[in-house]
């Protein structure tokens, strides 16, 4: 089990996750020595380059892994049409992880409907070695037969917590993928979950783990520190 952040530099977790005055080139250092996990946002604005990966790799500790978040370009500029260039790209740097890496979040806008056919022929694409989750923001994606076709390419299905989000707990791969954005009703990303929802995650990687799939949780409410202390708090109830 495998729990952490969604990014690991804000500014405001300066005397929460680093020391005061941490400069950001040494934040993640700091991030390895709490957590063995991260998922990697950044990369969704603006892929890096091979290079980027090949370091990662060096310098993340044995046994640490790096989730990354798909590039918008694939996946709200294009919808994951034509994804042939995409796929090109991102299995030479998946490549370069090497056993630092974890899984492929692709996150799809909340205005593309569901498409089968789409869905499927970029799944096809991508190299069996890659694990991909799928998080999907529109409402009609959340079908049988949709869970069924990521079942085929043994693809998870992002389990999601967050204001307007269903939480769906399906597994659909031999590992299963959460996200949580945070336990406001009204906002996404904010908000610090209680114990007692902490809790009753704790109980679902348990029943999910028990059935032997690996579990990935990365908390997405940054505001104030909570992802840290939330993620923190989770990994104290779950063996990881």
């Amino acid at each position: 089990m495998h729990v952490g952040t969604s990014g690991w530099s804000y500014d405001h977790w300066d005397g929460v996750l680093y020391p005061p005055g941490t400069p950001p080139r040494d934040r993640l250092a700091h991030y390895v020595r709490r957590f063995g996990t991260v998922e990697l946002n950044a990369s969704f604005y603006r892929w890096p380059r091979t290079a980027t990966f090949a370091s990662w790799r060096r310098r993340l500790p044995p046994g640490f892994q790096l989730s990354v978040k798909a590039p918008r370009g694939l996946t709200h500029a294009k919808r994951l049409y034509a994804p042939e260039t995409w796929v090109g790209r991102i299995t030479e740097c998946w490549h370069e992880l090497g056993d630092r890496r974890a899984v492929l979040l692709v996150q799809l806008p909340p205005t593309q409907a569901r498409d089968d056919a789409r869905l499927d022929f970029f799944l096809g694409q991508l190299p069996d070695w890659i694990r991909v989750a799928v998080e999907f923001r529109h409402p009609s994606w959340h079908d049988e037969a949709v869970y069924a076709l990521l079942e085929r390419h043994r693809a998870a299905y992002c389990v999601m917590s967050g204001a307007g989000l269903p939480c769906v707990l399906r597994a659909t791969a031999p590992f299963v993928y959460v996200r949580l954005h945070g336990p406001d009703d009204a906002h996404l990303y904010a908000g610090s979950y209680p114990d007692a929802d902490l809790r009753w995650w704790a109980d679902r990687i348990g029943e999910w783990a028990r059935d032997g799939r690996d579990v990935y949780v990365y908390f997405n409410n940054d505001g104030h520190g909570h992802a840290v202390r939330n993620a923190e708090t989770l990994r104290g109830l779950v063996p990881c």
